[in-house]
């Protein structure tokens, strides 16, 4: 998941840009994500980037360059030295068409890989890098650079992908080639899964770690979907509200036993998932405490007549930002947080009561774009 300012090249992007302009003209953000296990989360701005440590929060290293230096894209591996780059902003570093592979350790880049259109996006896993442009998805052997499958999609401009990150064989999800529609990769079993998300175009979705569940929503971003991967049945359906919202992120906790959501409306909500499966090994009907059991409305009995808005089952916990500011959200390392991230430039570490839900209890705030006198 990862977040850059409106003012990159989407039609599809409807938030005006001056609703999230950063407060600090001389450091303007191009990007922000979250590593792999979301301890970390790397910057991209107009002269390098910077990675910084979630819990404790902490600037764990930056890169300046001298010349221009623009980072649009800013893709970890975990906590290791790698990473990939792709220059963007007014004055880029490299090109926009070319992915650098950086070694920090050297500090200088190993590799490179040139397209003939502008990068959208980089997914990488310890095996794999995943290139994502406007309309394709090139997968490429990490070690050798080989290249291993090519995806043809719908216009994809912020670059929607995600792939799993457990010790086991890659589950990719993108667009499809229809509206609505995603894609699902198993490269394990070489099988692919078309799944009829919804009905407008899709907005966001995340993978759980090791592939098995898939959570979308659409551009109208009032229900989130939970689905399997393997089958592509429906197996939870959530709403974050009834009036239309721009889904920036989407994230399940390590147990996939809650889903975090934030959007433009500037409340982040987690959901509680009532899923069995998923994860082997994990029994979810037995947790410590018995999580709240999410507000459903008290008019179910008759909910054969009434619209399907009665049944909707709502969010647990919330958190209230600044409206229309993008954000994104991922769960902390500490049990029932959540770190949100926002580009311009605020750091938030929260806490949810699993049991009473209700309003998130704000732990931390930083704003990681003020000079490093400020930490």
């Amino acid at each position: 998941m990862d977040l850059h300012p409106s003012s990159d090249p989407n039609p599809n992007f409807n938030t005006p840009s001056d609703a999230i302009a950063p407060a600090a003209p001389p450091l303007s953000l191009l990007h922000v994500s979250f590593n792999q296990d979301h301890g970390c989360f790397a910057a991209g701005i107009e002269h390098g980037f910077r990675i910084y440590n979630c819990d404790p929060f902490r600037e764990i290293f930056r890169r300046d360059f001298d010349r221009g230096g623009g980072i649009g894209v800013v893709e970890m591996l975990f906590r290791c030295n790698i990473l990939a780059l792709v220059g963007g902003g007014s004055d880029p570093q490299y090109p926009p068409n070319k992915v650098m592979i950086w070694d920090d350790h050297q500090s200088r880049c190993i590799g490179e890989l040139s397209f003939r259109s502008e990068v959208r996006s980089v997914r990488l896993r310890r095996d794999r890098i995943v290139v994502v442009l406007e309309q394709k998805i090139f997968v490429y052997n990490f070690a050798d650079l080989k290249l291993l499958h090519q995806i043809e999609t719908i216009a994809n401009p912020k670059g929607l992908c995600a792939v799993s990150q457990g010790a086991g064989s890659l589950v990719l999800v993108c667009p499809g080639l229809q509206k609505g529609q995603v894609r699902v990769e198993h490269y394990a079993s070489k099988r692919t899964k078309f799944i009829m998300a919804h009905d407008s175009r899709i907005a966001c979705f995340a993978l759980s770690q090791d592939g098995q569940l898939l959570a979308t929503a659409s551009s109208k971003g009032t229900l989130v979907r939970i689905y399997n991967t393997v089958d592509g049945s429906l197996l939870q359906e959530v709403r974050r509200g009834a009036d239309r919202a721009e889904i920036y992120s989407l994230a399940f906790s390590s147990n996939a036993q809650w889903l975090a959501v934030s959007s433009d409306k500037g409340t982040v909500h987690v959901f509680s998932l009532k899923i069995n499966g998923g994860s082997p090994g994990i029994d979810r009907s037995q947790t410590a405490s018995d999580p709240v059991t999410p507000p459903h409305s008290s008019l179910s009995f008759i909910k054969g007549v009434l619209p399907k808005y009665f049944s909707s089952e709502w969010s647990v916990a919330q958190f209230r930002l600044v409206e229309g500011i993008q954000y994104i959200v991922a769960f902390g390392h500490q049990k029932n947080t959540v770190v949100i991230l926002g580009i311009d430039g605020s750091f938030y570490r929260c806490q949810f009561d699993p049991v009473n839900g209700g309003e998130m209890t704000q732990l931390e705030y930083h704003n990681f774009m003020k000079p490093e006198a400020a930490f």
